[in-house]
């Protein structure tokens, strides 16, 4: 089941035409991507990054645009990662307002040693607690 993050969407995230502006939504979906790995992990990339000396860079982001996002609802998304590869982890995300889908994403970074820049697998621990999470994208 996918993990929800609720974000309060704002005037000043709006552009003049009063959606939210189109560069916000991106941000708006890693905000909900490091809300899981807080929920899940106990730790968000900040943490990740300088206690773990663990980066997860992206290297693809995707977003299809469904229905325009306002500050007249909370904007719900639905996070859940999507597949673990050796180096690698993929998110879906999903935005509703009003239980209207509002964009869908995916998303993919990589696991590196934060200090070296150097691609890593994930840590065993890790590993093992993203695997019974994954919720794979149908094909």
């Amino acid at each position: 089941m996918a993990f929800t993050h609720e974000i309060r969407v704002t005037w000043g995230d709006c552009d003049p035409a009063q959606i939210a502006y189109t560069g916000r939504i991106p941000w708006f979906a890693l905000d909900a991507i490091n809300a899981w790995w807080e929920h899940h992990l106990g730790d968000g990339w900040f943490q990740m990054e300088l206690d773990r000396n663990l980066g997860t860079p992206f290297v693809n982001m995707t977003l299809d645009f469904r229905a325009p996002i306002t500050p007249r609802h909370r904007l719900i998304c639905q996070v859940a990662p999507t597949r673990l590869g050796a180096t690698s982890i993929s998110f879906r995300v999903n935005g509703f307002q009003a239980e209207r889908l509002c964009f869908e994403g995916r998303f993919t970074c990589v696991f590196i040693v934060a200090k070296e820049f150097r691609k890593t697998p994930p840590p065993a621990d890790i590993a093992a607690m993203i695997q019974p999470l994954l919720e794979p994208d149908p094909v």
